[in-house]
């Protein structure tokens, strides 16, 4: 029986982040804070002995990445991965959260991003951006999913029993990664440089906890 440990960490902060402005695939860089968020899990992640890494192809996940691996032992190279990108907002990409927030929540009675995943869930807030997008590009679930599943499917069938893999992605992916293999509340957002750990054995996942921010990870 296969077994194999995903170690999901967000990307540190970046100016979009800071800003508060929407950003799916558009990118920037990690701010200061970023910077330090990265390299605090990179210590708290020192001892895991990682078999393979991987970044979403954004350059604020890479070097998230590269900063966990620069304070780990383990001699893997860094896989870009563009399946782990974060969901495409498409037309509100940029945007400031607020104002997205207010007119795709507010007519339903929901005023934040964690109202409507908390309402709605996380899989049908998805499908309501891409609805509300004039141009079609925001992904729907199924899109995102049919993107992102593959991606790790690929992961899990190159790994050996019992490896441990690094994937340095973003916010509504792990959201959406957790959310489909639990019960947890992924209304509760997702930190800056957070671990969440899944464990997929026999292909069946299994979350082990989730925007894990401080103390010891194992």
């Amino acid at each position: 029986m296969a077994t194999v440990e995903l170690y999901l960490v967000r990307h540190g902060q970046t100016y979009l982040n800071k800003y508060h402005r929407i950003q799916g695939w558009s990118d920037s860089p990690l701010t200061a804070k970023g910077i330090a968020d990265a390299k605090r899990a990179g210590e708290r992640l020192a001892k895991i002995q990682f078999a393979a890494a991987y970044a979403s192809d954004t350059t604020r996940a890479q070097n998230t990445a590269k900063s966990i691996l620069a304070a780990n032992d383990a001699p893997v190279t860094l896989t870009t991965e563009p399946a782990f990108r974060e969901e495409n907002f498409g037309y509100f990409e940029g945007l400031d959260t607020g104002l997205v927030w207010h007119t795709l929540g507010t007519p339903i009675g929901l005023d934040s991003f964690n109202a409507m995943i908390k309402e709605l869930t996380i899989e049908k807030t998805k499908d309501m951006f891409h609805a509300q997008d004039p141009f079609g590009d925001a992904e729907d679930n199924a899109t995102f999913w049919n993107r992102v599943q593959p991606g790790l499917d690929n992961a899990i069938t190159a790994a050996n029993d019992g490896d441990r893999l690094l994937i340095a992605t973003h916010s509504t992916t792990i959201r959406s990664i957790v959310s489909k293999y639990s019960d947890i509340d992924v209304s509760v957002p997702v930190d800056n440089g957070s671990i969440t750990k899944v464990t997929v054995k026999d292909g069946k996942y299994k979350v082990n906890y989730y925007n894990n921010s401080e103390g010891k990870v194992k």
